[in-house]
């Protein structure tokens, strides 16, 4: 009997020796990236247009007749992102303890901006909040696809710049170097397109290091100063004369601020209240201060238009339809048929850009490109000169 007990307790951890250090492997693994995820929950931020499907779905969920934690779990299950499954996790958890929905997520700022949580502070005082969260998502929609555009009509114009500063430094680092030495042979003068480039690519081959190194600090001194109040405020305005990109900036960002301003006022949404939200989720220095300017003009008793029409930032149009929405009592619908005008011309500059870029970017790259190859072949095409 002994000996029975003794050989089946052996050969049961064969049996499972396979199995539980591996199970016990991967629930430790499970654990340490638990652990990881509930630390990076505060600060992680969500993608917008991950949330723009969050929101949409909770809208249709809480329409159909689900309760706010079922709703809430049942999406905690559908998100990829692990995190922002752990914060929904979090959230849910809250809510079953009594705490308010915009309470709950005003505890993760980077994962729920601060437009959501006035909104849904809003739905939740008007017992309204699967059609506010639907406006959210409509809101949240509307932004990725004008953000989408704009990427895709700048990713291109960007490889190809990119693309010829590598290839001019090759040229200047590893090519041109074996002209200088041919030429060098010749004894005689060289054309001074050719031997300023032998000039720069010697200067450039003794400097590379130096350049790299003063490139990766102008950078980060760049970085540091943009986050300082006068940094985004030079970076703003000298963003807005770009003489390319900086028309569409602007009609975009006066989008965004009229498209906002509506949602939230239409939202129920206290004015006041939505000038702050407004001047934190513009991205624009100058909306800031238009903001600010225009609390206390309201707080005095005027109007929005005064201090509109006063600004130089805005177009003399926002500040009519704005005087013209005053008038009738529907600011909200005016400040939206204004975001729509402004959408619909910014998806035509892009448009437009997207047509015209590839063009200039062929002539910029031949330029560039077949001005190097001509400079290093002048001494040949005139050969007979330089040897003699």
């Amino acid at each position: 009997m002994a000996f029975l007990s003794t050989t089946s307790s052996v050969s049961s951890p064969l049996g499972g020796a396979t199995s539980t250090p591996k199970k016990s492997a991967r629930n430790a693994q499970a654990l340490a990236k638990q652990k990881v995820w509930e630390k990076k929950s505060n600060k992680h931020k969500v993608k917008l247009t991950s949330l723009s499907v969050f929101t949409q779905q909770l809208a249709s969920m809480l329409d159909a007749g689900l309760s706010l934690v079922l709703a809430l779990e049942a999406l905690q299950e559908q998100v990829e992102d692990p995190i922002f499954r752990v914060i929904l996790r979090k959230v849910r958890m809250d809510i079953s303890t009594g705490t308010s929905f915009s309470e709950a997520t005003r505890k993760y700022p980077n994962a729920f901006p601060n437009l959501f949580v006035s909104m849904v502070e809003a739905g939740e005082a008007s017992g309204g909040l699967a059609e506010i969260l639907a406006k959210v998502a409509d809101y949240f929609e509307a932004s990725v696809k004008l953000t989408k555009k704009v990427k895709s009509a700048m990713t291109y114009p960007i490889a190809v710049i990119g693309l010829a500063i590598i290839l001019v430094n090759v040229l200047l680092i590893f090519v041109i170097p074996v002209f200088a030495e041919m030429f060098q042979d010749f004894g005689a003068e060289l054309p001074k397109p050719t031997q300023f480039l032998i000039n720069l690519s010697d200067w450039l081959q003794s400097n590379i290091f130096y350049c790299i190194i003063a490139g990766f600090i102008g950078f980060k001194v760049w970085g540091k100063f943009v986050k300082t109040p006068r940094g985004r405020s030079f970076k703003d305005r000298l963003t807005v004369r770009a003489p390319i990109f900086g028309n569409l900036i602007k009609k975009i960002s006066l989008a965004r601020f009229c498209r906002t301003y509506a949602t939230l006022l239409r939202s129920g949404v206290p004015i006041l209240r939505t000038l702050e939200i407004v001047a934190a989720s513009s991205g624009r220095v100058q909306i800031e201060d238009a903001c600010g300017q225009i609390s206390k003009h309201i707080s005095s008793g005027g109007q929005v238009s005064d201090v509109i029409r006063e600004n130089a930032y805005f177009p003399a149009m926002v500040a009519h339809m704005l005087k013209a929405g005053e008038a009738t009592g529907n600011v909200d619908g005016m400040m939206e048929k204004i975001a729509d005008f402004y959408d619909t011309e910014s998806e035509s500059i892009i448009a437009a850009l997207t047509s015209l870029i590839e063009p200039i970017l062929i002539v910029f790259l031949g330029v560039v490109v077949g001005g190097i190859v001509m400079a290093m072949f002048l001494p040949i095409f005139h050969l007979s000169s330089v040897v003699g």
